[in-house]
């Protein structure tokens, strides 16, 4: 019956592949090849597990080999109760990324490896702005397996993201999915603004906090930090370059510097006649601007000061790019912060011309070290 119905198609030779499940654990395959006026069949050797794992499932098993021992979990005692988190080792003396608000104001916490070692360790130093902190083990006897830290500047929307870590205290558990945009800002817990946030589908549950988002090149891309908890398949980490900016700057100060400009400013809209003013003195971005800065007061002796700006300025660019709020203005200051030049330029309209004006770099007050 087979060989009729097959012989009644107009194709002379054809090839089909039929698949049964047998009494076997593998599934047989059975081929079949038209040769000759005559069906052939031969039944091929049944496929490895190893081959059986799809390129998405080698690229998953691959990073949670690679980067899972490196994630721990950490337990925090505070005057709220118990908290908990995870973070993962960057370094083989047993340096770790968590989040901020995980490790708080604690000056101590425990820390569980992904080997079952239960362990202390001590909080270096902190940086809510970024919600981010740095923490080392407290005895290091041997090598830690820890993670490399990837460039976040090369991800691409849709590439694939794993996220490792204990959520509701389930260690090591795996969650996967894809980056859904860059660039995206949140609120953090301090009330600021975290700018170049990375968003993804991938399911973050509480005790996820602090634990890596990793590519399948087997790099930390980002540190989970947050969910949207009114919606579903929103999750946001903070982008491994800044993480890698923010650890430098506590090791090495124990604290993370930001420049100011010192000034209370309050935003107005870009009218019409605001915008015409725009484009005649060749402001930065005068064609979209939607609002300029002005300035109502300076602070004696701080950076703007000392740069010369006076009240009534309206700010509307800083290193030329430019600013129409002040969260722009915090924007910009962060990127100085980062390239720790010793100034940068203000530029601002002031009795009807541009005015660019070099501001000094200094350090934040609000930064100063708490620990």
């Amino acid at each position: 019956m087979l060989a009729k119905a097959m012989r009644s198609l107009a194709v002379p030779r054809a090839a089909c592949v039929l698949r049964r499940r047998f009494a076997a654990p593998r599934e047989a395959a059975v081929s079949c090849a038209h040769q000759g006026g005559r069906w052939m069949s031969t039944t091929a050797k049944p496929d490895s597990d190893s081959e059986l794992l799809d390129a998405y499932s080698r690229a998953v098993s691959k990073v949670v080999d690679n980067v899972g021992p490196a994630v721990v979990s950490i337990g925090v005692a505070h005057e709220q109760g118990l908290g908990s988190g995870s973070g993962v080792f960057f370094a083989p003396d047993g340096y770790f990324l968590s989040n901020s608000h995980v490790v708080g104001e604690a000056s101590q916490v425990a820390v569980t490896l992904a080997d079952g070692r239960k362990m202390s360790a001590t909080v270096i130093g902190t940086d809510p702005s970024t919600d981010l902190a740095v923490c080392q083990l407290d005895s290091v006897k041997e090598s830690v397996p820890y993670a490399e830290l990837g460039d976040s500047s090369s991800l691409r929307v849709g590439q694939l993201a794993i996220a490792i870590g204990n959520p509701f205290g389930f260690s090591s558990t795996v969650s996967t999915g894809v980056i859904s945009a860059l660039g995206r800002s949140i609120q953090g817990v301090a009330g600021n603004m975290i700018e170049d946030v990375i968003q993804t589908d991938v399911a973050l549950n509480p005790g996820n906090s602090g634990g890596p988002l990793v590519s399948t090149n087997n790099k930390v891309v980002g540190i989970n930090t947050a969910i949207l908890a009114r919606g579903q398949g929103i999750s946001f980490s903070v982008p491994i370059n800044t993480a890698k900016w923010v650890l430098q700057e506590i090791l090495t100060h124990r604290r993370v510097r930001r420049a100011y400009v010192g000034t209370f400013c309050q935003v107005h809209q870009a009218t019409a006649p605001l915008r015409k003013l725009l484009r005649a003195v060749g402001a930065p971005g005068a064609a979209t601007q939607q609002g300029v800065v002005q300035v109502v007061s300076v602070m004696p002796g701080g950076p703007g000061h000392r740069g010369g700006l006076i009240p009534n300025d309206l700010i509307v660019a800083i290193n030329g790019e430019a600013v129409e709020s002040v969260d722009d203005i915090y924007r910009k200051l962060q990127k100085v912060g980062q390239q720790r030049t010793a100034s940068y330029q203000v530029s601002a309209i002031r009795e009807g011309r541009l005015v660019n004006l070099t501001v000094p770099f200094m350090e934040r007050p609000l930064d100063r070290p708490t620990r």
